[in-house]
């Protein structure tokens, strides 16, 4: 039976439990420095989430975070910032929902068709940051930026109606999407319904994780993250990796859009959720890059979300949230480093340890007897 590592527990859960803590408490401090209770907004959070109706909201919610965290976290095991999730999910979405609502196929066919689309999407305005990067050295995070306004300025431009966009009331869609490119939610009576691309979402992270830990590419991405001149020297084309995790995270970026396109909205139009790459970013840091980790930070972050919208109507304002989610962030990267820094103190204690027994095994190992007989044999 494999031995409880009780240091790699600490190391694995420390930094997200202590960001969580540290925020938290700075947003109690924030609330009395206001002369509010500063216990009271959680209380009443909580006591929100406890409605059925709002559980559907959040994990709802928390599918699309998840979706995009996943997007930022494929960047981040690669060592690179891919901070156009935002610009890539949206005109994924947008482009899907052109071509969605433009055919009639089978119900199976119309949605994978959509799906494919997306993710097409995705991935081609996720690689023209990865040739950048890979040809001419740009940065990742100027061109990601860059072409997050570009993708704004495109999603404005072709949902006019002058070009593919439709004039609904004061609002600009794409079309509705026909029945049969719809995804099947799961239906929970009154609370509402789940989207069904929910379960598509947690497979990403299944597969996610099995081909960064369990294939020859995951471990060549790994590698090249973590050192990419070693990951050179032992044969990896370290370009081709960057170019293939900005596709792939540019594909998973395109996902992001789908739970609330075909499980919701089934247009797009101008309210259609921004921000949402953004908050991927600070759910990849809060959950590790660990598939399990982002579905908890995932969910926290769709709870602050969701039950904030209780503190309007209790005299609290509901932005309380939102300052909880940028102390999360500003604490991620202490609380992360404050780990760091005690795994290796441990490592250290450890080393110390192992050097201390070892040379106490050999001065007694003198007197157990095999010493002594041995030194009379050879006398003799």
């Amino acid at each position: 039976m494999k031995k409880f590592d009780k240091d790699r527990l600490i190391l694995a859960a420390g930094g997200p439990v202590l960001a969580i803590v540290v925020a938290l408490a700075l947003t109690s401090v924030v609330l009395l420095a206001s002369g509010l209770n500063p216990v009271q907004p959680y209380a009443l959070m909580a006591e929100y989430a406890m409605h059925s109706d709002i559980q559907v909201l959040i994990v709802n919610q928390a599918a699309t975070y998840y979706l995009a965290a996943l997007a930022v976290a494929v960047g981040f095991r690669m060592n690179l910032f891919n901070i156009g999730v935002d610009g890539q999910y949206r005109l994924a979405a947008m482009v899907a929902a052109l071509v969605g609502a433009s055919v009639a196929l089978p119900g199976p066919l119309h949605v994978l068709l959509i799906m494919v689309v997306a993710m097409l999407v995705g991935a081609f305005w996720a690689g023209i940051a990865g040739i950048l990067k890979t040809t001419r050295g740009v940065s990742e995070v100027v061109s990601t930026i860059m072409l997050n306004s570009i993708a704004t300025s495109v999603v404005a431009y072709l949902i006019l109606p002058a070009q593919f966009g439709e004039q609904v009331g004061n609002n600009l869609t794409t079309g509705r999407i026909a029945e049969s490119g719809w995804f099947p939610g799961i239906d929970l009576g009154v609370a509402g319904e789940i989207y069904g691309f929910t379960v598509v979402a947690a497979l990403c992270g299944v597969l996610y994780w099995l081909v960064l830990n369990r294939t020859r590419f995951g471990f060549d991405l790994r590698a090249t993250g973590a050192s990419e001149s070693a990951a050179v020297a032992s044969g990896v084309d370290a370009k081709r990796m960057v170019l293939t995790s900005m596709l792939i995270s540019g594909a998973i970026a395109g996902l992001t859009g789908m739970p609330v396109l075909l499980g919701d909205s089934h247009t797009y139009s101008l309210d259609f959720p921004a921000g949402v790459g953004f908050t991927g970013i600070t759910i990849a840091l809060l959950g590790r890059n660990h598939p399990l980790g982002i579905a908890f930070g995932a969910l926290l972050i769709a709870f602050l979300d969701k039950a904030s919208a209780t503190l309007d109507y209790n005299g609290y304002e509901k932005e309380i949230a939102t300052i909880m989610q940028g102390l999360i962030v500003m604490a991620v990267v202490i609380s992360y480093e404050s780990v760091r820094r005690y795994g290796l103190r441990r490592q250290q204690q450890k080393v110390g340890e192992e050097l201390a027994a070892a040379a106490a095994a050999g001065s007694t190992g003198s007197g157990d007897g095999t010493g002594p007989k041995n030194r009379k044999e050879v006398s003799a």
